[in-house]
């Protein structure tokens, strides 16, 4: 496969170099080494877990900033790394019962802890920044030493919903900073929600972007 030129938009890495060990809905994971992995968080958008065929230029540099500025802000709650679901996945909701049943109560207490804490500590300092954090999901791993680790993704607008807080009214549906926009185009086209997914107009992609 052709590397992008420059200004192009990444919808599938091609690094030569190094083995291909996973590939997700939105990053690329290439194994450098025995010990280290490296992410490449491309253009692709998923909605309704279905990877579109058209890229949002600039979407992974987006998403790769918009997560190290929060993994730095509240590494003081949890450290982080990070990895993804398979294409296609899908992420299914449980129960914290159900959860505490799978992965022992311990870690589920530590996990909806930490969560909680998380989501405080951004949804107060957005909120500075005239923006409410209406819901997100976090993902955990267990490092070599059985601590819990904050991996993949934090606070983007893939994994997130922001609302501009002077827009917002109880009862109504603000204006969003993320991909609620693309789920609302792809509801109103009729499209089925099984892949493969439309190819989105340029006047989408442009207000995606």
């Amino acid at each position: 496969m052709p590397a992008p030129q420059p200004g192009q938009p990444l919808h599938e890495s091609c690094i030569a170099s190094l083995p291909l060990v996973h590939t997700g809905k939105v990053r690329d994971i290439y194994a450098v080494g025995d010990d280290k992995l490296l992410i490449v968080t491309t253009d692709r958008l998923s909605a309704f877990d279905v990877v579109m065929p058209t890229p949002i230029p600039s979407k992974g540099e987006v998403l790769t900033k918009v997560s190290a500025f929060w993994f730095d802000k509240l590494k003081a709650i949890v450290p982080s790394q990070a990895t993804k679901a398979a294409v296609g996945a899908h992420d299914e909701n449980i129960a914290f019962e159900q959860m505490a049943t799978l992965i022992g109560a311990d870690l589920a207490t530590q996990i909806r802890d930490v969560s909680l804490a998380l989501y405080q500590a951004a949804a107060e300092y957005a909120l500075t920044r005239g923006i409410i954090i209406a819901d997100t999901k976090f993902e955990f791993g267990l490092d070599e030493a059985g601590q819990l680790v904050w991996i993949d993704e934090a606070l983007t607008p893939d994994s997130s919903r922001f609302w501009p807080a002077d827009q917002y009214q109880p009862g109504s549906n603000p204006p969003s900073f993320d991909k609620q926009f693309v789920r609302d185009w792809l509801e109103a086209s009729g499209w089925n929600k099984q892949a493969p997914g439309p190819e989105l107009p340029p006047e989408i992609v442009a207000r995606t972007a």
